[in-house]
């Protein structure tokens, strides 16, 4: 590099920090800075590192994110094409500075702040420059930034270390030994004020002891800080919380913003003195950019163009109402707002703004350093660590939800015993012994199919949200999250129809060789897999639990029809001899059958008739079902195909619905 390109860039250099110092405590004309006085913590100089040009390198000169004519378009549904929510939207927001983002609802700010941070949901539309120290906004975004939602969503079974533990697996390098990682939780603990509450369940809301809403507010900051982010995005944070939590909170931000994180967030109705608090605010109005500056100069600049705010009158909503569409007078109010926007459009602390965004835009179109530097030293955990930390976690919480696990296991138990008993001493080898055995199989079979595959209809929709937040921010693939919950299920989905046969096996008297004992037992279970594997299938396709239960009820009954027992397979309609090809009740009814009647050959008869002929041989019974002995194994092979065929379809369309929104 030249002398010349030398000194022209230290000149590019501090005239970003000069334009940084001006931006955040200068507004649309000089004559501003003599007016209304700043507060302490807004008026505080913040000693940043010069920005530099040759290297991109933000947690070194920390973030400073830009950008210049943004729209923002998101499709409306039902066929009625895309709608326009944010309208040629430009700022910036520099290293140490905390931004408010503020408007009426339906202003535009989540999804502003959300097209930032590059976490807009699928299918919207961005128009516009969108750079982090020169750089487009990426899928790189997610490892930089935090995200805090307005929504805070947990897994209520687990502790506050315990979720800090397995988030940390999952966001730090893998290079970060565990010793590290204990300090840093310990550390992300105290200064979030949840120490005394590690060992508490984070809860649903139904429990005695959860964490309270600002608790849970603090832990969802608290995971966002794990990775040091340079940047950090807040949706509604003070939302649900009182003044005091609130204030504590932005006091934590303010505290962040000092140390050179770049903090922009969405906030609704704050008080006075949070308002206070901001180094800058940004109004929106239907989507455009009312004002950009301090809180300060935004009063100056609305009482400029007629608007004051009266004395003793939180500014906060006195500015927001200026903004907000009146019921009644909508044409009115849009005409006002709009009118500010356009003067603040034109005004000096505009063109001084997009003098740093022009400049930032300029120097990356003409910058030639490497953008991936310091992308490419960070290593993220191998892929089956990953998988382990999502099984681990899915296992808790089936161990520590008894509505789940627990008590589905006494309910299993107890139906065998009612079984048992309902049957016990009726399956002798007579003709009313053969009625008895193959009632005996079908409720074995029915019992294991029913209630598992309605149970786990709304394993998935219910952590659905989660899933979606959790792998958009790249923590693991939509295969380790499905095939983790179908492993953490698989030992109860064993264990249970085993005791079940077990139990009722025995008291039911049925064949008593571990040949016979053995097929049923692993026919039952397998019986139990599929229909939950059936059960996942159907939570994953639809969106909701009834709509699932609506198809699920046909084929419910189809697989019962075709199971064997209420018509006779060889006399099914052309139409639909298909069915019993899909029926997984039919090969589990047909192998139980031949491990029952296979090789039998003492059946007593009592006053055979023409009418009514009787079973002499269990090939009698085989034939009365068309059961051929020779099925047995291909029976098994079947119930297993069937089982990783609805898994497959299962984890394809929870796949298909993660992409689409």
């Amino acid at each position: 590099m030249s002398d010349t390109d030398g000194r022209q860039q230290e000149q590019h250099e501090l005239q970003v920090v000069r334009i940084g110092h001006a931006n955040g405590s200068s507004s649309d004309n000089p004559s501003l800075d003599t007016t209304p006085k700043l507060s302490k913590r807004n008026s505080s100089e913040r000693s940043l590192p010069l920005r530099s040009y040759s290297k991109w390198s933000p947690v070194e000169q920390g973030a400073t994110l830009v950008w210049r004519d943004l729209c923002v378009y998101t499709n409306v549904g039902s066929g009625r094409g895309m709608k326009r929510i944010i309208n040629n939207s430009t700022g910036a927001v520099q290293p140490g500075s905390l931004m408010a983002l503020m408007g009426a609802s339906g202003s535009g700010k989540t999804t502003l702040m959300s097209t930032l941070g590059y976490r807009q949901p699928a299918g919207t539309v961005v128009q516009g420059d969108i750079l982090i120290n020169g750089r487009r906004v990426g899928p790189f975004m997610h490892r930089i930034s935090g995200y805090v939602y307005q929504d805070d969503l947990f897994i209520g079974a687990l502790t506050v270390l315990e979720h800090l533990n397995f988030m940390a697996h999952l966001r730090l390098d893998r290079r970060v030994s565990s010793e590290e990682r204990r300090l840093i939780i310990k550390e992300l603990l105290e200064r979030t004020g949840l120490l005394s509450a590690s060992h508490t369940r984070i809860g649903s809301g139904d429990d005695e002891k959860v964490l309270s809403g600002g608790e849970r507010k603090r832990l969802a900051f608290a995971v966002e800080l794990l990775n040091n982010p340079v940047i950090l995005f807040c949706d509604e944070p003070t939302t649900g919380l009182d003044s005091y939590s609130a204030q504590q909170l932005v006091a934590t931000l303010h505290e962040l913003a000092q140390k050179g994180t770049t903090i922009l967030c969405t906030i609704h109705q704050p008080s006075s003195q949070l308002f206070d608090n901001f180094n800058n605010v940004m109004l929106l109005a239907d989507g455009r950019v009312a004002f950009t500056g301090s809180p300060q100069h935004a009063l100056s600049f609305f009482a400029d163009h007629g608007y004051y705010c009266p004395e003793a009158y939180n500014p906060a909503d006195f500015l927001i109402g200026v903004l907000a569409t009146d019921p009644g007078y909508e044409q009115a109010s849009q005409r006002s707002a709009q009118h500010l926007c356009d003067q603040f459009a034109v005004s000096s602390a505009a063109k001084q703004r997009d003098m740093l965004v022009n400049l930032e835009i300029h120097m990356a179109q003409s910058g030639n350093f490497p953008y991936d530097t310091e992308l490419d030293s960070f290593r993220g955990v191998a892929w089956y660590k990953r998988f382990h930390v999502v099984w681990l976690r899915a296992t808790l919480t089936l161990l520590r939800d008894p509505t789940i696990q627990w008590m589905r296991f006494l309910q299993k138990m107890a139906m065998a015993f009612i079984i048992g008993a309902c049957f016990a001493g009726t399956t002798e080898l007579t003709q009313l012994g053969v009625q008895a055995v193959q009632g005996t199989l079908f409720i074995m079979i029915s019992e294991n199919t029913y209630h598992p595959m309605y149970s786990v209809l709304n394993v998935f929709p219910q952590g659905f949200p989660l899933f979606m937040r959790e792998t958009r921010s790249g923590l693991y693939s939509t295969a380790q999250y499905y095939v983790a919950n179908i492993l953490a299920m698989l030992p109860g989905m064993i264990i249970e129809p085993l005791l079940f046969v077990v139990i009722c096996y025995w008291l039911t008297g049925l064949r008593a060789t571990f040949y016979a004992f053995s097929i049923t037992a692993i026919c039952v279970v397998l019986v139990m897999n599929v229909a939950t594997a059936c059960g996942c299938f159907f939570s994953t396709a639809f969106n909701s639990v009834p709509l699932a239960m609506a198809y699920l009820v046909p084929l419910d009954y189809i697989i019962m029809i075709t199971s064997g027992i209420f018509i006779k397979i060889s006399s099914l309609p052309a139409a639909f001899y298909w069915t019993q090809f899909i029926s997984w009740m039919l090969y589990a009814n047909e192998a139980m059958t031949i491990a029952q009647w296979s090789g039998v050959e003492n059946i007593t008869c009592f006053g055979e008739s023409a009418d009514l002929p009787c079973f002499h041989t269990g090939q009698d019974v085989l034939d009365k079902y068309s059961f051929e002995e020779s099925n047995l194994y291909r029976n098994l092979l079947a119930i297993v195909g069937i089982y990783f065929g609805f898994h497959v379809l299962g984890y394809y369309f929870l796949w298909r619905r993660a992409r689409k929104i």
